[in-house]
């Protein structure tokens, strides 16, 4: 199981709920003693400017894919807002070998509505020709059917599935997973409530024992990336200790 952790969930959210911390080589300290494997690397709206990945050489850290979630904008099948916000993310995965970019397709980055879907799939394919050294993993509330649109674009196009979102959405894991299997490249753990409250694993409606079989007996064996929730303040390094046992548990039973 290649586990490793959403960036900023090993820190105090002083900066804010999800965001690159200020002491961010400390996160990646931690991992060996976690026993995590790698970090998603976070951009936001709130440091574009400032992350350090523009600005740092991170090519040495075990960063497993840069979660662009400054893409979260109505704006999201906008050509010259993608030019401004995901070309300069690009730029720097390549400058820090890092071969993979997630692109977040919800809340306010949805593309459920048809028209917005069909610009954004045209909006997206220069991206594909532009970058084909890199992965764009798309982690989106949306039928599999309208998601299976976007894959078939590119042979680059994969999926984040996060457990929690599929489940706060009502979608049928086995069905949903068995759709686009040969496109996960990753999976975000996280547990939810059928009304969207993200909880400690196993104290929502997320049935990982059942996710956990379907990927095993499906040969999955790619990324698993903890987004669980956070708890006490300042306890972060025990608080992801705890969750990160109980799904290693359900992972092996």
């Amino acid at each position: 199981m290649k586990l490793g952790i959403i960036q900023g969930r090993l820190s105090p959210p002083i900066e804010g709920f999800q965001e690159c911390p200020t002491n961010w080589k400390r996160e990646f300290d931690l991992l060996s003693k976690i026993d995590l494997s790698h970090i998603e690397w976070i951009v936001t709206k709130k440091s574009l400017k400032t992350n350090p990945i523009f600005h740092e050489d991170i090519s040495s850290y075990p960063i497993s894919s840069i979660c662009a979630d400054n893409l979260v904008d109505p704006r999201i099948y906008d050509e010259e807002y993608l030019h401004a916000n995901l070309r300069p993310v690009c730029e720097v995965a390549l400058k820090n070998d890092i071969k993979a970019i997630s692109i977040p397709l919800l809340e306010e980055s949805s593309v459920t509505d048809r028209i917005i879907h069909k610009r954004f799939c045209k909006a997206i394919i220069s991206y594909a020709k532009d970058y084909k050294e890199l992965n764009f993993l798309f982690e989106a509330e949306l039928e599999y059917s309208k998601l299976m649109d976007i894959l078939s674009i590119s042979d680059n196009f994969f999926v984040t599935y996060d457990t929690g979102n599929m489940t706060s959405c009502g979608f049928d894991h086995e069905e949903y997973i068995l759709a686009v299997f040969d496109r996960i490249k990753n999976v975000h753990l996280k547990d939810r409530t059928h009304n969207a409250i993200t909880v400690p694993p196993s104290n929502g409606d997320t049935n990982f024992t059942q996710i956990f079989n379907i990927l095993k007996n499906k040969g999955y064996n790619g990324l698993y990336t903890l987004q669980t929730a956070r708890e006490e303040f300042g306890d972060e390094e025990s608080t992801v200790t705890k969750h990160k046992e109980i799904l290693k548990r359900l992972y092996n039973e």
